[in-house]
């Protein structure tokens, strides 16, 4: 069984099998045919539909979907989500940073970023060198800079705060 979320408005329950599509309860006859990549002919109770796949977020689980030229986003959630969800566990992709610690000890070479900077996730922070490398540090997810705890040359132990972010 999958939950279907279209538009961000309607949960519907859909089970697929074979050429039979069980929504809410209601079962429904179709055959789907693809013309081209992307591009569908659904026939169900005498009727025909034009349906075409416009984008795909695997990530996020959703779809753009053009059908009959009117426009849906659908989100599929399966029990393996739902079971996620129900342990509090469906946001660990949002990964939200607070603070930035040295990696291993070492001298700050240069700072590449600013107090107050909107930063993106593998954007460059800061040199650090250790063990005669140069090593960037880059952000581990999308933030914006708090304060900046070092300036260039200083000396960073394991695990010092070297940034925070809001």
């Amino acid at each position: 069984m999958l939950k279907a979320t279209i538009n961000k408005k309607n949960t519907l329950e859909v089970n697929i099998s074979n050429d039979t599509i069980v929504i809410d309860g209601a079962t429904f006859e179709a055959d789907f045919s693809e013309h081209t990549s992307g591009m569908f002919n659904v026939i169900s109770n005498d009727r025909s539909h034009n349906a075409q796949i416009i984008e795909v977020n695997r990530e996020e689980k959703t779809a753009i979907i053009l059908v009959n030229n009117n426009k849906y986003t659908v989100q599929i959630k399966d029990k393996f989500d739902e079971l996620l969800h129900s342990l509090g566990m469906d946001n660990l992709n949002a990964h939200k940073m607070n603070d930035l610690k040295a990696p291993m000890p070492g001298l700050v070479l240069k700072v590449l970023i600013a107090e107050g900077q909107e930063v993106k996730k593998d954007d460059g922070l800061l040199i650090l060198e250790a063990m005669k490398m140069e090593n960037l540090i880059k952000a581990p997810a999308d933030g914006v800079v708090k304060s900046i705890k070092v300036k260039a040359q200083d000396k960073a132990e394991k695990n010092q705060v070297l940034i925070t972010f809001v």
